[in-house]
C-alpha cells in the first residue's frame, strides 16, 4: 500500500483551496435566504431574478462583449508579435520590441490603467477621440494587456516548430503567405486557442484597468461586483457567478474535447501514412538477384 505522502496532501490541500470556494459559491447561489451567510433553505428564485435586473445583466453582456473583442485582437496582435520575434533574428530595435511587448506581464496594472488614461486624454484633446472613455477604450486597454500574453505563448510554440515543412511547401511553389495560413496556423492552433481563451479569461477578470479608462454607462461586471460586495454581497452576485463559472467550464470541455478529436485525427493520418509508406516499399525490400545455377 502506497503511503500518502506530503506532497500529495500538500496537492489535495492546493486543489480544496482554488476549487472549494466555488463549490461554496454554486451551493450559496440556491440559497432562499436573502443572507448569504444564513442558510434558508433551496430555492431558484435569485436565477429567476437576474432577469428583471436589467443593471447587472448589462453588466455582464458588456463584459463578455468586451472579451470576445479583446480575445480576437489579441490573438491576431499577439501572433504578429510572436512570428517577428521569432522568425525575423536581426533588426534594428528588437531588443527594444521584445521588451515593449512583454512589459505589460511585469507592469503594475494601476501604472498601465493610468498612462492609458493620460493618453486617451491627450488624444481627445488633440485629435478629438475618444470623446468619451467607454467600451473601446476598455477594448484597447484590455487588448493591450492581453497581447503579451499571447504572444509569449505563441512564440513558445513557434520556437518548436519545424521549419522543414515550411520550406518544403515553399520549395514546391507556396508563397510565404500561404504557408503561413494553410500550414503555419494550423500547426500552432493549440497555442492560437490558449492565448484566446487566456484573454477572454483576463479581460472578463480585470478590474483595475477598466476602472481608469470606463466611462458612464461603461460598468463592466467587476466593477459591478466590486461595487455591490462594498455593501455587502448579494445572492444575484453569487448566481451570475455561478453561471458564469458553468458557461467558463463548459466553453473549457468543448475546447479540449475538439483539440483530442483533433489531435486523434492527425496522430491517425500520420500512422496511416507511415504504414503505406512501409507496405509501399516492402515489394522492394527482400529482392536479391536470381543465383546462376
Amino acid at each position: 500500500m502506497k503511503r500518502f505522502g506530503f506532497s500529495k496532501l500538500m496537492l489535495v490541500l492546493g486543489l480544496l483551496f482554488i476549487y472549494l470556494p466555488m463549490v461554496i459559491l454554486v451551493i450559496y447561489s440556491f440559497n432562499a435566504s436573502k443572507l448569504v451567510t444564513v442558510w434558508g433553505g433551496w430555492s431558484v428564485k435569485w436565477y429567476v431574478g437576474l432577469l428583471d435586473n436589467t443593471q447587472l445583466m448589462g453588466a455582464v453582456m458588456r463584459s463578455l462583449e468586451i472579451a470576445t473583442y479583446t480575445a480576437v485582437a489579441a490573438v491576431a496582435l499577439g501572433t504578429m508579435a510572436a512570428f517577428v520575434l521569432t522568425r525575423i533574428t536581426r533588426f534594428k530595435g528588437r531588443t527594444l520590441f521584445g521588451g515593449l511587448v512583454t512589459a505589460p506581464l511585469v507592469m503594475p496594472e494601476v501604472i498601465t490603467g493610468l498612462s492609458l488614461l493620460l493618453l486617451f486624454v491627450a488624444m481627445a484633446q488633440l485629435v478629438g477621440w475618444p470623446q468619451e472613455r467607454g467600451v473601446a477604450t476598455i477594448w484597447i486597454a484590455h487588448t493591450t494587456f492581453c497581447a503579451a500574453y499571447v504572444a509569449v505563448v505563441v512564440s513558445a510554440r513557434l520556437r518548436e516548430l519545424d521549419l522543414s515543412i515550411e520550406e518544403a511547401a515553399m520549395d514546391l511553389g507556396a508563397r510565404p503567405w500561404k504557408v503561413f495560413f494553410l500550414i503555419t496556423i494550423p500547426m500552432i492552433a493549440p497555442s492560437l486557442a490558449a492565448g484566446g481563451m487566456m484573454s477572454f479569461a483576463l479581460s472578463l477578470d480585470d478590474l483595475v484597468l477598466a476602472s481608469f479608462v470606463s466611462g458612464p454607462g461603461s460598468t463592466t461586471l467587476p466593477m459591478e461586483v466590486f461595487s455591490a460586495v462594498r455593501l455587502g454581497v448579494k445572492p444575484e452576485i453569487n448566481a451570475v457567478a455561478s453561471l458564469i463559472l458553468l458557461s467558463v467550464s463548459l466553453v473549457t470541455f468543448l475546447v479540449w474535447y475538439f483539440t483530442r478529436q483533433a489531435e486523434e485525427r492527425r496522430r491517425k493520418a500520420v500512422q496511416q501514412a507511415i504504414e503505406e509508406a512501409a507496405a509501399g516499399s516492402s515489394p522492394h525490400e527482400g529482392v536479391r538477384p536470381q543465383q546462376v545455377r
